[in-house]
C-alpha cells in the first residue's frame, strides 16, 4: 500500500454551539486563506440564511487549508443529531476526526451521538477542549467526564489514547499545556492544533494496483455546469474529460464522462486537471448521479459500499393547502409541485423518507427529529409553497410481535430551584431519571430518558417553567415497548366559529379565557384556532363580533379596549402545539393554527366515532 503525505482529511464533530464554525474561521484566516484585500466574515461556512439564523450548521460543507506543504482537508459537520445523516456523510469523506467540547458545559448528548459515530468507523480522534478562557470553565472535570464518555461508547484502548489540545478558537489560540480555568493557552496562534492534525490524522492510504474508485458523498448544483456530485476518491486517478463507470445503489452500471473537474482550495471550487487518492473533489457532467454511487474504472468497475444511515424516528404529513385562506400568499400550490420538491429533497438529504398517504395531495415524510422536518418546511415555505403540516408523531417499530417506539437521552440544566417543577413535567411524560449531579454552582444537570412522544412539544413549556434560563438537549438512543398513554398537553384549543375579520372587541373579551394567537383586524375562518383555552377542552368562539352601536351616549361607552398582545408562534412552536385533530398551515406570510376538521358537524361526527370505537 501507498501513502499520501502531502494530504491529511479531517471532519470536526461537536454538540451545537461548541465552536466548530469559529474554530474552522481561525484556521482558514491563520492559513492564509482571505486574500488580503478580502472581506472575512464570521462563520463563513454556515452559508445558508437558516444556518445564520439560527447559529447551528445544517449542511456538511468542506474547505481546504495549507499548513506548509500538506494541504488539510476539513469537513465541517453539523452538531445536531437531526442532521445526522449530514455527520455520517462526513465521516465518509474523512481518516480522522476533531472532537470540540466546551470546557464549561463538557460532553452533551449530541457529543456522544457524533463521537459514536466516528468511533465505529475505527478513526484517531484528537479532543480539543474549546472556550478555555470562560470565566465558568471546569477543564479538568470536562476531561474526565470525555475519559468517562468515551469508556461508556466501549473505545478500546488504542482510541483512548487520544492527544488533547487546549484551544481558545474566538482568540485563534491552541496550547498542548493545561491553562488555568478561566485563563488562555499560551501559545499565540493555532500551530499547536496544525502540529497535531499532522501527526495523528493518517495520511490516505491507496493500493497503487488498483483501478479507480471514487464514492459520491453529496451533492451541490451550480448555475453554469449544473449538478455537482462532491467525491473522495479511494484510488486510482480522475482526470476531466475521461470517461468512466457509474456503478449505482441498485446495481446497474452506466458510462459516463467527466466534463468538469473541481478542486476545493481555501473557500472556492477551482478547476482541476485530475485527482488522485485522497482528494475530495466535485464532478460534472452526471445529471442523474446520486449520493452512495460509485466512479468506477470501465475495464474494471468496482463498486464501493453505499453509505447507510440511521433509521428515521418521526414523521409529519405535507400536503397542500386546503384552508379557504390558501392562494393568498404563496405561488407554488398544487399536489405536483410538492411532490416534486420533496424528489427533490430525496436527492441530497439521506436521512428524510417520503412514503404516500390514503389521500393523494398529501405525504408522509419520515426524519431523524422535529428540528430536522421543521427546516425542510421553513425551507418549502421561504420557496413560495402553502402547505398544511400534521402533528409530528413517532415511527413504530414490531419487535418480536410487540410495537416499540423510540426512546431519547435527555439532558438538561437549569437553576436547582426548579428541580420539583422539572421532576413533575417529566414524570407525566414517563420519563426516566438516569443521574442527577449539582456541581454547587446552584445549577444541576439531569440525564433522563424518556418516550420521544413525550418530548414532541416540551421545550416550549420546559423554557416557561424555568423562565427561559433552562438548557435542554436530547438525542435518539433505542427502541423501547410502547408506554402506553400520554397526556402532554394540559389545555384546549379557542376554536374560530365563523368566517370574517378578528375584532378588538371580541378579542377582549375572548382573551380573558386564555392566551390568543391572533390580534385585531386578522382574517378568520370557521375552524381556525385563535387561542389557547386555558382548561382542557376545546372551545367555539366568535372572534368576529361588534360592539352594538347606538346614537345614545355615554361616559364610559368611548373607552379604549386594551387589548393585551397576542402570542406570535414560530413554526416550530406551531407544531409543538398541535394536538392530533389538529394542523399547521404554512404560507409564505402567517403561520395558522387550525382544525383538521373545519366545521363543528365534522369535528361531532370524529369525536364520537371514536368513542363507539
Amino acid at each position: 500500500m501507498s501513502v499520501r503525505a502531502d494530504l491529511r482529511n479531517v471532519a470536526i464533530i461537536a454538540h451545537v454551539d461548541h465552536g466548530k464554525t469559529t474554530l474552522v474561521d481561525a484556521m482558514l484566516r491563520q492559513s492564509g486563506a482571505f486574500g488580503e484585500h478580502s472581506e472575512a466574515t464570521d462563520r463563513v461556512m454556515d452559508s445558508m440564511d437558516l444556518e445564520r439564523e439560527k447559529g447551528i450548521t445544517i449542511l456538511a460543507k468542506n474547505t481546504a487549508v495549507q499548513y506548509g506543504d500538506v494541504t488539510i482537508n476539513i469537513v465541517d459537520t453539523p452538531g445536531h443529531a437531526d442532521f445526522g445523516g449530514e455527520v455520517e456523510r462526513g465521516l465518509s469523506m474523512v481518516d480522522g476526526v476533531v472532537l470540540l467540547v466546551d470546557a464549561s458545559e463538557g460532553p452533551l448528548p449530541q457529543t456522544r451521538f457524533v463521537l459514536r459515530k466516528a468511533l465505529e468507523a475505527r478513526q484517531p480522534v484528537i479532543l480539543v477542549i474549546n472556550k478555555v478562557d470562560r470565566s465558568d470553565a471546569r477543564i479538568a472535570e470536562v476531561v474526565d467526564a470525555t475519559y468517562e464518555l468515551f469508556l461508556d461508547l466501549d473505545a478500546d484502548e488504542s482510541q483512548i489514547d487520544f492527544p488533547i489540545v487546549y484551544c481558545n478558537a474566538k482568540a485563534g489560540r491552541a496550547s498542548l499545556n493545561r491553562p488555568a480555568d478561566g485563563g488562555n493557552p499560551d501559545s499565540p496562534d493555532l500551530k499547536p492544533l496544525f502540529d497535531v492534525l499532522l501527526t495523528t490524522i493518517p495520511a490516505p492510504v491507496y493500493d497503487p494496483e488498483a483501478p479507480l474508485q471514487a464514492l459520491v458523498t453529496n451533492l451541490d448544483a451550480s448555475p453554469y455546469l449544473g449538478r455537482l456530485a462532491l467525491c473522495r476518491v479511494h484510488n486510482g486517478t480522475l482526470r476531466r474529460g475521461q470517461t468512466t463507470v457509474l456503478c449505482r445503489a441498485d446495481g446497474r452500471v452506466d458510462r459516463v464522462k467527466i466534463s468538469e473537474l473541481l478542486v476545493t482550495k481555501a473557500l472556492e471550487r477551482v478547476p482541476g486537471e485530475q485527482a488522485g487518492p485522497g482528494d475530495i473533489i466535485a464532478v460534472a457532467g452526471i445529471p442523474d448521479i446520486m449520493i452512495g454511487e460509485t466512479l468506477a474504472d470501465p475495464d474494471d468497475p468496482r463498486p464501493l459500499p453505499v453509505i447507510t444511515v440511521d433509521e428515521p424516528s418521526i414523521s409529519m404529513t405535507i400536503g397542500i393547502n386546503t384552508s379557504p385562506l390558501a392562494g393568498k400568499s404563496g405561488t407554488k400550490l398544487t399536489a405536483r409541485l410538492l411532490r416534486n420538491r420533496l424528489d427533490a429533497e430525496l436527492v441530497g438529504n439521506v436521512s428524510i423518507r417520503v412514503l404516500p398517504t390514503q389521500r393523494p395531495d398529501t405525504w408522509e415524510v419520515q426524519g431523524r427529529g422535529e428540528l430536522a422536518l421543521a427546516i425542510l418546511v421553513e425551507l418549502m415555505r421561504r420557496e413560495g409553497f402553502e402547505l398544511t403540516v400534521g402533528k409530528p408523531q413517532v415511527v413504530t417499530r414490531e419487535i418480536d410481535g410487540k410495537r416499540h417506539e423510540p426512546v431519547e437521552r435527555l439532558t438538561i440544566d437549569a437553576p436547582e430551584e426548579y428541580l420539583g417543577t422539572l421532576t413533575q413535567l417529566l414524570a407525566v411524560r414517563k420519563g426516566r431519571l438516569e443521574q442527577m449531579v449539582n456541581h454547587g454552582t446552584g445549577w444541576i444537570r439531569m440525564e433522563y430518558r424518556v418516550p420521544a412522544r413525550g418530548l414532541i412539544g416540551f421545550r416550549t413549556e420546559f423554557l416557561t417553567e424555568t423562565r427561559g434560563t433552562g438548557l435542554m438537549h436530547h438525542v435518539f438512543d433505542s427502541y423501547e415497548p410502547w408506554f402506553g398513554e400520554l397526556r402532554t398537553r394540559a389545555t384546549g384549543s379557542m376554536v374560530a366559529d365563523r368566517a370574517g375579520v378578528a375584532t378588538a372587541y371580541a378579542l377582549y373579551n375572548l382573551g380573558e379565557r386564555g392566551t390568543l394567537f391572533v390580534g385585531p383586524t386578522t382574517d378568520v375562518y370557521e375552524g381556525m384556532i385563535v387561542g389557547e383555552n386555558s382548561r382542557a377542552d376545546d372551545m367555539d368562539v366568535n372572534p368576529t363580533k361588534e360592539k352594538k352601536l347606538t346614537n345614545m351616549r355615554s361616559s364610559t361607552g368611548d373607552e379604549l379596549v386594551r387589548l393585551t398582545p397576542h402570542r406570535q408562534l414560530s413554526l416550530e412552536q406551531a407544531l409543538e402545539f398541535c394536538r392530533e385533530d389538529e394542523c399547521v398551515e404554512v404560507t409564505p406570510g402567517p403561520v395558522r393554527l387550525r382544525k383538521v376538521a373545519l366545521t363543528a358537524a365534522e369535528r361531532e361526527k370524529l369525536r364520537s366515532r371514536r368513542r363507539a370505537g
